[in-house]
């Protein structure tokens, strides 16, 4: 089972690990097939490893695994390929997770979907959050728990069984045929789930799905000790814990950027809080309104995470429904929102509203005070009931400053969360984790969110409050100083390319507080039909991508992100952020993200080159 070359080859590879693997969130889209996510980067490296190849040089030049590190990244893939390496399982049947429960959650979700019992056996103590009442009701995940002595306790059973231990060495427990998931906890660290079997490649992709949409993967700083410890053979000790005077001190920070007195919470990512969000709202729903609907109303076009991750919360339960919410160009959030919204109460239902100001990747931003109109609009069930009063949920991540939910705001009347992807300004990229608040109204529901975070085991690990304790307290001034640089790009393009559209926030919002650096770009076209401007739009979106990164390739990366602490990132909302998005939704144009620190002289004379050569 133990392979004393690859311990040596892990050893040596950690000492030459690229600082990128450790240190960036979203890697190079350019380098990355997304049909090949993990393969493609396994296959190159298994060659490195079979020519005994671990320099620095080498590890750089692989293809991006992941496009984003809370999907996964070189250091877990590389976790994941070693403990393949030790069981003789396959790569992708290896799944790290830097939370302890979500893995149970994720073969819980898949059986609940095919029909499938499951059976929890452990030793010691499960997960300290684990709740399964609280699973059971609001999750509606079924499931048998049993506590034996050894795994060689564990007998046949009828369906799944999951087995959990705690373990402190990485690839040291044997593989029992009768255990059809293994989940190793590493306290501090994370988890590490094996799919024993060739059997059971159809969980592969829906478990993988989970920590895709509803928590992360072990994180590059934890499966960097976690690969040490595995090439040592030996205990990892407990980190150095000052997770609570950072935690205070980012706690802090959010209070005052927000402008609000609630305990606000942090999670892992953006989308660990949404989920805790989501599942919190359903819970205070069977409490407050028994045997109602509930509905989720998501932009159609937003961000393909938001929208994926409501539908696949709505999957689980026949009392829970996603309505499509149309907000940018032609449509009106604000009519769009009034039309839903007496549609729910006329089913007497309870309305949840996502939506992201400014909008994504148009940046628009509705009338407020017409929102405000709609938000606290008393309606009437088809009985004449008064119906449910909606709870206001806003991702506000591309203007992260702005007090939305201060007393005396437009949200200050209704019930309203605010969360934030903190991997984009928050962190200036530098890790995945999010936060959210509440206003006074809406304060009841954190109890319920931060409940089920905390069950998730969601919660931002130790080095990620760590990051966001050094970079939030100049966030505003970083907001401030990459608006200025985006309105001069902006400006210029508008002089120099007239014909093209650029979406973008006017003089007025700005002035208002509304200060984002980014913007989207509707290059001018050409052609006879529809479908040849289309194309030729599409082709030319990636001429001026490719030739930025190409001549500005230490600041202009092909990439997803937002916030950064510099450069600029050009990326096509269609074939990234709205991945998952319906395909009339997606957006074929160009977004820009300026950063507070990038050389923006350079970055006008690029484009101007690629004027001249349309």
């Amino acid at each position: 089972m133990q392979d004393q070359n690859l311990y040596n080859y892990i050893n040596i590879l950690l000492k030459n690990v690229p600082s990128d693997w450790v240190n960036l969130t979203t890697h190079r889209l350019d380098i990355y097939n997304e049909s090949l996510a993990k393969t493609q980067f396994l296959d190159q490296f298994e060659t490195l490893y079979q020519n005994s190849n671990a320099k620095t040089s080498s590890l750089q030049v692989l293809p991006t695994a992941y496009d984003y590190i809370r999907l996964g990244h070189p250091l877990s893939c590389i976790l994941e390929w070693a403990i393949s390496k030790i069981y003789g399982q396959k790569p992708e049947h290896v799944i790290s997770f830097s939370s302890q429960v979500m893995p149970i959650l994720a073969v819980l979700r898949a059986n609940l979907i095919s029909g499938k019992k499951t059976q929890i056996c452990y030793v010691g103590n499960l997960p300290d959050s684990f709740d399964a009442e609280l699973i059971r009701r609001v999750y509606n995940y079924s499931f048998e728990i049993k506590k034996v002595e050894k795994q060689d306790d564990i007998s046949t059973f009828n369906g799944s069984t999951i087995f959990i231990s705690k373990q402190s060495e990485m690839g040291t427990i044997t593989l029992n045929p009768l255990v059809d998931f293994y989940i190793n906890l590493f306290p501090e660290l994370g988890s590490v789930l094996i799919i024993n079997g060739a059997d059971k490649d159809d969980y592969v992709s829906n478990i993988q799905h989970v920590r895709r949409r509803e928590t992360i993967a072990m994180t590059p700083s934890n499966s960097l000790i976690a690969l040490k410890t595995l090439g040592d053979r030996s205990s990892y000790a407990s980190a150095n814990n000052s997770k609570n005077h950072d935690k205070k001190s980012v706690l802090k920070s959010i209070e005052s950027i927000t402008a609000t007195s609630t305990k606000p919470i942090v999670g892992s990512s953006g989308l660990s809080i949404q989920y805790a969000i989501m599942m919190g709202l359903i819970d205070d729903a069977q409490g407050n309104y028994h045997g109602k609907a509930i509905k989720f109303i998501v932009p159609t076009n937003c961000y393909g995470g938001t929208n994926d991750q409501a539908r696949r919360v709505a999957a689980c339960s026949e009392h829970i429904d996603v309505l499509d919410l149309e907000v940018d160009g032609e449509n009106n959030m604000v009519s769009s929102l009034e039309t839903v919204l007496t549609k729910v109460a006329h089913e007497d239902a309870i309305p949840y509203i996502i939506a992201e100001i400014p909008t994504n990747p148009r940046v628009e931003v509705p009338d407020l005070e017409a929102l405000k109109t709609a938000l606290t609009k008393t309606r009437k069930t088809a009985n004449g009931d008064t119906a449910i009063d909606p709870v206001f949920i806003l991702d506000q991540t591309f203007c992260p400053n702005i007090k939305f939910l201060a007393e005396d705001e437009i949200l200050s009347h209704v019930r309203s969360i605010s969360y934030v992807s903190g991997s984009k300004f928050p962190s200036g990229g530098k890790c995945t984790a999010g936060y959210c608040v509440a206003n006074q109204k809406g304060k009841a529901l954190m109890a319920k969110i931060e409940q089920h975070l905390m069950l998730c085991d969601n919660e931002a690990t130790i080095h990620q409050f760590q990051i966001l304790a050094k970079q939030m307290p100049s966030m505003n001034d970083r907001i401030a100083d990459a608006y200025t640089n985006t309105r001069e790009f902006v400006s210029f393009i508008q002089e120099v390319l007239p014909k093209a559209k650029i979406n973008f926030v006017s003089e007025e919002l700005a002035a208002r507080g509304f200060t984002p650096s980014v913007f989207s770009l509707d290059l001018p076209t050409k052609g006879n039909t529809a479908e040849e401007k289309e194309a030729y739009k599409r082709e030319l979106n990636h001429k001026l991508i490719n030739l930025m990164i190409t001549e500005i390739p230490n600041e202009s990366k092909y990439c997803v992100s937002y916030g950064q602490l510099n450069g600029c990132y050009w990326t096509i909302p269609a074939t990234s952020t709205q991945g998952t998005t319906k395909e009339d939704d997606k957006d074929y144009i160009a977004r820009v993200a300026v950063s507070p620190d990038l050389n923006l002289e350079k970055h006008k004379a690029v484009f101007l080159e690629f004027v001249e050569n349309i």
